[in-house]
């Protein structure tokens, strides 16, 4: 089975250039879906060898361009910039498919190896295991045709993830990989570890009552 990780990117150069190379072992092929990046995200990507798409910078939109521009790919597997699979995650996740999954995500790490970031560490992993609700952090992956039925992401700027994993697991199930990934705590160091948990909790709560993911993307950028 043809697999393909979609990349969405908005001024991520330094990301690309740590963390694509070793996607490259995992995936068929690749395709970074830019939102309009002013540095040099796009030249990055194509020279390590990616396909490269551009429109606006919208994080769902983006998922769906990246997806929409790998239309051999049988599984797709969207990963931020600044996360890396573990080794042999490209296997698993096709093992995951072939034994009858529609789709999922890994457990997670932070790439800080401080007290604060090990029990944030295990504090994700406890969260995602009773809510079964991976996020876009954590490398969510889904068979094309499952994808396809779902609509694709929805066309947000933040929360696209959540809402995704909630209607796939609702109508098709998913399965959570030991992994892990490992993904960045930069949003951690540079806001303040407490103040950006604070500020999380917030926007899900917003949102469970019903508030805009694009009222809630404004707060969010605000806070940051």
């Amino acid at each position: 089975m043809r697999l393909a990780i979609v990349v969405p990117v908005l001024n991520e150069e330094n990301a690309l250039e740590r963390h694509l190379p070793a996607a490259f072992a995992e995936a068929d092929e690749i395709v970074v879906s830019d939102g309009g990046s002013t540095d040099s995200s796009l030249a990055v990507a194509e020279a390590l060898g990616a396909r490269t798409v551009s429109g606006a910078p919208c994080r769902g939109g983006q998922l769906n361009r990246g997806a929409a521009a790998a239309p051999d790919a049988e599984i797709l597997l969207f990963l931020h910039a600044d996360t890396t699979l573990p080794p042999g995650s490209g296997r698993a996740v096709r093992e995951a498919i072939a034994q009858g999954a529609a789709g999922g995500a890994f457990y997670v790490r932070f790439d800080r190896d401080r007290p604060a970031f090990r029990l944030g560490t295990r504090i994700v992993n406890l969260r995602t295991r009773w809510t079964r609700l991976p996020l876009g952090d954590q490398a969510q992956f889904v068979r094309r045709d499952v994808f396809e039925k779902l609509g694709g992401y929805r066309d947000w700027p933040i929360l696209e993830d959540l809402d995704f994993a909630w209607r796939l697991r609702r109508e098709h199930g998913l399965v959570l990989l030991a992994g892990p990934a490992t993904t960045a705590a930069r949003r951690f160091v540079e806001g303040g570890i407490a103040r950006t948990i604070a500020t999380n909790w917030l926007i899900w709560a917003l949102f469970l009552i019903g508030v805009s993911p694009h009222r809630l993307a404004r707060l969010y950028r605000h806070i940051r």
